[in-house]
């Protein structure tokens, strides 16, 4: 039930959250969750219907995990769901710009730990040596792929882009209003 993985997915880790955005999925407007969320003194915002841009920020991790996933799964699309958790702990461990630091040091407050290159025939036990290769493969083809997206998504921002030099005194056009 919703109720079993909100309590071993986020209780567990967070405790119970002081808000939460939902997209009026009926899971959350059930009497459960309101009582639930009323008790605890937990705020229920709902985005406004077929509206998904107002709970902008889960969109952008969406997008974020989405572009992750193509990336581990270029070669066999149908798998994607053996990649969620490694697409997960890739965008925990990755810089944010605007906490300026991963996800992993805002929550835990370390650094988090790098995953290390793995050599071939490093461990007597084969199933571990396989798993731990195909890791090693994996990474080394996300690393790939996500540097031709980065490449790919800097040509496509730098198009509409022009440098521009201004000095002191240079008349400019000011806009005030967004």
């Amino acid at each position: 039930t919703i109720a079993s993985l909100f309590l071993n997915e986020v209780y567990k880790l967070h405790g119970m959250p002081r808000t939460i955005v939902s997209d009026r999925d009926r899971l959350f407007i059930s009497q459960f969750w309101k009582e639930l969320f009323r008790l605890q003194g937990t705020t229920l915002a709902f985005s406004s219907a077929y509206h998904p841009q107002t709970d902008g920020q889960t969109e952008v991790t969406n997008r974020i995990l989405e572009t992750y996933l193509r990336c581990f799964v270029s070669e066999t699309p149908r798998l994607w769901v053996n990649f969620l958790a490694l697409a997960e702990y890739w965008h925990n461990t990755s810089y944010q710009s605007a906490i300026r630091m991963t996800p992993f040091e805002a929550l835990y407050g370390r650094a988090p730990p790098s995953i290390r290159s793995y050599a071939a025939s490093a461990t007597q036990v084969a199933s571990l040596d396989e798993m731990l290769i195909h890791r090693q493969q994996v990474l080394l083809l996300l690393k790939s792929n996500l540097a031709k997206a980065q490449m790919r998504m800097r040509s496509l921002a730098d198009a509409h882009r022009q440098d521009r030099q201004f000095a002191v005194g240079d008349w400019v056009w000011l806009k005030l209003v967004p």
